[in-house]
């Protein structure tokens, strides 16, 4: 039974929650930033955030008082007819020229949150807040249009690709095609489908995110049917891509956590950090190159990164099982950290596109907070907790545990929502001969991507008879 009329709580962002900015990265990865008090959002040190630089303010160092004048107020005159003030008042003019220039050189405006300030950051300098610079005569005509971040995301198709995540695992109501041992299990409740209802899109919803699938799998089965990424061609319009969490190999260390003596404090979580560290290194490349293959086959699309949701309650009140409040809160952090490099590689990504005039974008949406509330252990759990087996097998964590529900995919289709509605921190472009050639029937001619079977199948369902010769016809039609 579907649970699409249901009304969930779904948490609504506000200021300081995560879902309105980005998780504050690791130590590992943060450099010299830090994170504002009361937000998880990382801003770098220093006068981009808003902050007067040392000595170069009113009262922050040489130059004192706020109007320059010295400490027996206006009027003083000391020793030398008065130069010491002017001294003073020049120096303090001159710092504060010193920060202005500054501000219009990193052209980070005080009133944007820190989320630009890192944005700017991670791709080196390229700031998502300010137009492209002029056009130069030798480019000739701009061929892009500019346009409104929801325009961008639905004058064409929208290719769902992904893992059990993405594709609804563990949320009910799967398309009996797909709901087999080793298939996909897409379900009518997971968070593409609702994105697909909720938006008025000219072209449709290709569908194609599958249970169990990994970043590297998407990589080797390029060229062939079987092709996640295939399935995106040039009038896509947005890409929903949720994956990664299999290249972590995130269940296998769930139950590596969890299959031990009960009750017992162990370090057989913390131990797997080293194991961990590898893959998140080697899929921080394949991430990379995914995108670089769906910006190949749709460069005018909003590519849509998705992090994943947090698991345990930010502060456990308890055991879940055998997992340990230690256990819990080091599951979390993997799980943050995990989304920090997704994000930063999508930041970098877009960089590049930014950068080079292109069209399209590369964006992060933040889930980490959004089963805020019902995580695994609440009373009202968005997210399905471990399999019991039968009596005497104990604890089984497979394919649906630790995945979320209908209402747990509906409260992750809210942040694509706002996400789509919203736009990155940046304008957006599509090319102008793309918008002025898509239409309906060649946007449905593209669903499904030129090596989808049930279109293969369609045109060689009637092959054309071979040509047989006049000689070899007479005689098939004598008597």
């Amino acid at each position: 039974m579907s649970a699409r009329g249901e009304e969930p709580e779904v948490p609504e962002p506000v200021s300081g929650d995560p879902s309105a900015s980005e998780p504050a990265r690791g130590a590992d990865r943060a450099g010299t930033d830090r994170v504002r008090e009361g937000s998880d959002t990382a801003v770098p040190d220093g006068p981009g955030d808003g902050e007067a630089p040392h000595g170069g303010g009113p009262g922050g160092g040489p130059g004192g008082g706020s109007d320059g004048d010295g400490p027996d107020g206006p009027g003083h005159d000391d020793e030398g007819g008065g130069r010491p003030r002017k001294r003073r008042r020049s120096r303090t003019a001159v710092a504060v020229s010193l920060v202005l220039v500054l501000v219009a050189t990193l052209a980070l405006p005080f009133t944007r949150d820190g989320l630009v300030s890192l944005w700017c950051d991670v791709t080196g300098g390229v700031c998502p807040a300010e137009e492209f610079p002029p056009i130069a005569e030798d480019e000739g005509a701009d061929q892009r249009t500019r346009m409104k971040p929801e325009e961008a995301a639905l004058w064409g198709n929208y290719v769902a690709l992904g893992d059990s995540y993405s594709s609804g695992d563990g949320a009910g109501g799967y398309d009996p095609a797909t709901a087999e041992s080793g298939g996909c299990w897409r379900s009518e409740n997971a968070y593409p489908e609702v994105v697909g209802e909720e938006f008025d899109f000219s072209g449709a919803l290709a569908f194609y995110a599958c249970s169990s699938h990994k970043g590297s799998e998407m990589i080797d089965q390029l060229g062939t049917p079987e092709s996640q990424i295939d399935r995106v061609t040039e009038n896509t319009s947005l890409v929903t891509l949720g994956i990664g969490g299999n290249d972590l190999g995130f269940i296998p260390v769930l139950r590596t956590c969890m299959m031990r003596m009960p009750l017992l404090e162990s370090s057989v979580c913390v131990e797997q950090e080293e194991d961990v560290e590898k893959r998140m290194d080697t899929f921080e490349k394949t991430l990379t190159e995914i995108l670089g293959e769906v910006r190949d086959r749709a460069p005018d699309a909003r590519v849509l990164v998705l992090g994943y949701p947090r698991l345990f309650p930010e502060d456990p009140p308890g055991m879940y099982y055998t997992l340990t409040k230690s256990d819990q809160l080091w599951l979390n952090g993997l799980g943050q950290r995990f989304n920090e490099l997704i994000r930063d590689v999508a930041y970098r990504v877009d960089g590049d596109v930014y950068g080079s005039r292109g069209t399209g974008s590369v964006e992060y949406v933040n889930t980490f907070s959004a089963l805020t509330g019902h995580e695994v252990s609440a009373e009202d759990a968005w997210l399905n907790g471990i399999v019991l087996g039968q009596l005497g097998e104990g604890l089984r964590v497979d394919r649906a545990s630790f995945h979320p529900t209908a209402l747990g995919q509906m409260s992750i289709a809210e942040r694509v929502r706002l996400q789509i509605e919203k736009g990155p921190e940046r304008v957006l472009y599509v090319s102008r001969e793309t918008l002025d050639n898509v239409d309906q029937e060649q946007l449905m001619s593209e669903l499904g991507g030129p090596l989808d079977p049930a279109l293969n199948a369609e045109t060689s369902e009637a092959p054309e008879a071979p040509e047989v010769p006049d000689s070899a016809s007479d005689e098939a039609g004598a008597p």
